[in-house]
């Protein structure tokens, strides 16, 4: 059985993937790299806390990483706090994780992500997939999910318009579009983990529509 580790575990995405991960067959331990305590407790987990501007490199052992880390520009309070929250911090993660052997690294992206796109946060999701990309890991699987829908701790005024907007529009999201409807956050974790033990190689990318 392997190691996970987990970064984003508090998150929307983050916390359905550590529930999973505890119920999978594959993990023994689930290593979450938090920056504070958190209140997940489960049998097979184990925190350490992260000073992501000095990271401890010993604590980034383990056989996949999983990262689902994200967050605002309200939150962040700056566009250059979310850019090294965002693509920075992972980037440092994924660096050591790479120098420590971890085979792969399943990343939580965006659809649309584009590291030559006008949109800052595209630009963000897409700089971070290049970084990872050129560090070569044995496997490289990028999610990239349209609206991500599920019950937040954290309350985002736009984003639950553009749920209620997604739900109404829904039937319409056939054919092309189809890649556009909003996945349900348990959904993205459980392709998370499906992919990370199906034996791929190289960079895989799973558009919002494939994912189930």
């Amino acid at each position: 059985m392997k190691t996970a580790l987990v970064v984003g575990a508090t998150g929307l995405v983050g916390s359905n993937l550590v529930n999973q991960l505890n119920d999978s067959k594959f993990y023994s331990k689930i290593i979450l790299l938090v920056r504070r305590k958190s209140e997940l407790n489960h049998l097979k987990i184990e925190e350490k806390i992260i000073d992501f501007d000095n990271i401890d490199a010993s604590i980034i052992k383990g056989d996949d990483i999983f990262c689902a880390i994200g967050t605002t520009i309200k939150k962040a309070g700056s566009k250059e706090n979310q850019y090294k929250i965002d693509c920075e911090y992972p980037f440092k993660i994924a660096q050591i994780a790479k120098r420590n052997n971890v085979k792969q690294f399943i990343l939580v992206s965006s659809l649309g992500a584009d590291a030559k796109s006008s949109n800052f946060y595209l630009k963000t999701k897409g700089d971070l997939e290049e970084k990872i990309s050129d560090l070569n890991f044995e496997t490289f699987i990028i999610i990239r999910p349209s609206l991500i829908l599920g019950d937040r701790k954290e309350f985002r005024l736009g984003e639950k318009i553009g749920v209620v907007l997604f739900k109404l529009l829904s039937p319409l999201f056939i054919g092309g579009l189809k890649k556009y409807k909003g996945v349900k956050a348990s959904s993205i974790a459980k392709t998370m983990i499906k992919l990370a033990n199906e034996n791929l190689t190289g960079k895989v990318i799973v558009e919002s529509d494939k994912i189930s």
